[in-house]
């Protein structure tokens, strides 16, 4: 039996990483599980699992979890520090799932661990991407891609020297706005934009999939996963979400990885590795499929992927105002304050104003972002008068 905890236990991550501990319950102790603010939820699958440890960020919700878990042994806590303390529990595996930047500290503390990290959290990487894999070497962790496209690339370069790489392509579905005109772009809604053809997920995921930020910042994440250089990373648009990622020797031969739309693929390949674990995900009938089609991205209609590799090719801090002016951005865009193709320009216009030096720490970066969200909220104001 192994130990695992899981930060963003009610998430869509969180929740199909439950899903396959359930149906391989003897092979599995829960340490900690952490939500938002969903103490209800939390507090049932903390009874469910028998977790050591239940934490929510949002410690107004504190007495809610502390009242449905009264007559329990589990712990609970609250608030952002508790977030911390609890994926700095031992265990032999910790899905790190929160959403944005609030994940950064608890990612870190379950790195120094210096076990096995399950990484969800693209903005781990994107925004602290140097500060994150100095202290995977450090700490001697074991990193797991849990993202589908990065997980795809681990499988594909397993056994194989990245030396021999000539080539790392990302798959990208193009999201539900993959055909429309520019016309049609401007005006798109927030309702539209989070119904995703191929993939269910919460609803900043689906914006950013919709704009192709979500490949960018996959980009910038490959980027330090997979040290082969920038120039040896591209992204192709694959509607149909069966291929998800590929890469390319130099003897000619390419590997791909396919499978179902399905996130509980890439994760139970990271809670069984090296081995391998049974989902109840159904095989792929490639008859069924018929085609499988490829196309290079438009960065005209789809600017954000060029905007991301522009981040990386300038390093230093440029990723982590990226990702925070997006996020800013794409919460606008939400709440009905900016329009679909002024997330883009948000982005552009906070990273053309802000060009901080490297970090070189975590504190540093928490800095960074939150100073490049100030920034880009300046922009709100203009943008909605336009």
């Amino acid at each position: 039996m192994r130990t695992i905890s899981i930060l963003g236990a009610t998430g869509s991550i969180g929740a199909s990483t439950i899903d396959l501990i359930r149906r391989n319950r003897d092979q599995w102790k829960v340490v900690a599980l952490t939500a938002n603010s969903n103490a209800e939820e939390l507090a049932a699958l903390a009874l469910e699992l028998s977790a050591e440890i239940a934490v929510v960020a949002d410690e107004s919700r504190l007495p809610a979890l502390q009242s449905l878990l009264f007559q329990s042994h589990i712990a609970t806590a609250g608030g952002a520090t508790a977030l911390t303390e609890a994926a700095s529990r031992p265990a032999d595996v910790t899905v790190a799932a929160i959403v944005g930047c609030a994940g950064l500290a608890p990612t870190m503390a379950a790195i120094e661990q210096g076990k096995t990290v399950a990484l969800a959290n693209k903005e781990a990487l994107v925004s602290a991407g140097d500060v994150m894999m100095q202290a995977v070497a450090r700490c001697r962790t074991t990193l797991l891609p849990v993202d589908s496209e990065h997980n795809a690339i681990f499988q594909c370069l397993s056994g194989n020297d990245p030396a021999h790489v000539r080539m790392i392509t990302l798959t990208a579905s193009g999201g539900p706005f993959l055909d429309w005109s520019a016309e049609q772009l401007a005006a798109a809604t927030p309702a539209q934009a989070v119904k995703h053809p191929n993939w269910d997920m919460g609803a900043k995921i689906s914006v950013d999939s919709a704009t192709m930020f979500n490949k960018g910042l996959e980009l910038i994440e490959a980027w330090h996963l997979f040290p082969v250089g920038l120039d040896k990373l591209r992204i192709v648009v694959h509607p149909q979400s069966v291929v998800h990622s590929m890469v390319e020797y130099r003897d000619g031969s390419t590997l791909a990885q396919l499978g179902p739309s399905d996130m509980r693929v890439p994760i139970a390949s990271v809670l069984a590795w090296p081995a391998r674990m049974d989902t109840p995900c159904a095989p792929l009938d490639l008859a069924a499929l018929g085609e499988l089609t490829f196309r290079a991205p438009d960065e005209v209609r789809f600017p954000a992927t060029k905007l991301a590799r522009q981040a990386a090719e300038a390093g230093g801090a440029m990723p982590a105002v990226l990702n925070a002016a997006n996020e800013v951005a794409v919460a606008a865009f939400l709440a009905g304050k900016l329009p679909f193709t002024g997330i883009v320009q948000q982005v552009e216009a906070t990273m053309a104003r802000y060009s901080p030096t490297a970090p070189q720490s975590l504190g540093d970066v928490i800095e960074i972002d939150a100073e490049a969200r100030r920034i880009a909220a300046l922009f709100l104001e203009p943008a909605c008068g336009g």
